[in-house]
């Protein structure tokens, strides 16, 4: 099996140390390839925050997992894969599913798309994806409901519509895209406004 490896700091810092850390990721994660019989193919490493997906090297595997380059992921920890928030790294790791792609947790054993369990892992990881949109939603609600209570209006700002204006207008024959150039508004906003006086 082909195998890409993953790994990421959260600094850019030439700093020794950091350096360090992502060679101590990739020894362990090379000599885990070579127990399983796998060949490495490619290696990533970012030295960038994991709270984005706006990472040069987590571009690059991404792009290369969707030509097929590698046939499993394997990763130090999830939280090095991405740090962006449960629904966000389910995403990534479905999106990985979606190319046809293995994927594997080197220090989180049960994080594994390879074995016998994947379909289990699969179906578990989305089902808590779906879990999480659910209390997105409901926070959002929440959010709504609050701001409703105190008062603010929620939606676009109203536009005011001078219907007579208009209906002058189609009657000196103008047309409705004329009409709605001329008054600045949208001419399905138009027609509903003649259509309402």
């Amino acid at each position: 099996m082909r195998a890409a490896l993953y790994s990421r700091v959260s600094t850019d810092s030439k700093n020794k140390a950091k350096r360090q850390e992502t060679e101590n990721q990739l020894f362990q994660l090379k000599a885990f390839a070579a127990r399983q019989g796998w060949t490495i193919t490619a290696e990533y490493v970012d030295r960038k925050t994991g709270g984005t997906a706006d990472r040069e090297q987590f571009q690059q595997m991404f792009d290369a997992a969707s030509r097929r380059e590698f046939d499993v992921l394997l990763f130090w920890s999830l939280d090095r894969l991405s740090r962006e928030g449960v629904l966000e790294t389910l995403q990534h790791l479905q999106r990985l599913t979606g190319y046809g792609i293995a994927w594997r947790s080197f220090t989180e054993q049960y994080l594994d798309s390879t074995g016998i369990f994947r379909d289990a892992v699969i179906g578990i990881l989305t089902a808590i994806a779906k879990q999480e949109k659910v209390r997105i939603s409901e926070r959002t609600r929440a959010g709504l409901e609050r701001a409703r209570g105190e008062g603010v209006v929620l939606g676009r700002p109203r536009v005011a519509v001078n219907a007579a204006e208009i209906r002058e207008m189609r009657q000196r024959g103008l047309s409705w895209v004329a009409i709605s150039r001329e008054v600045g508004i949208a001419r399905t906003t138009c027609q509903r406004a003649v259509a309402q006086a």
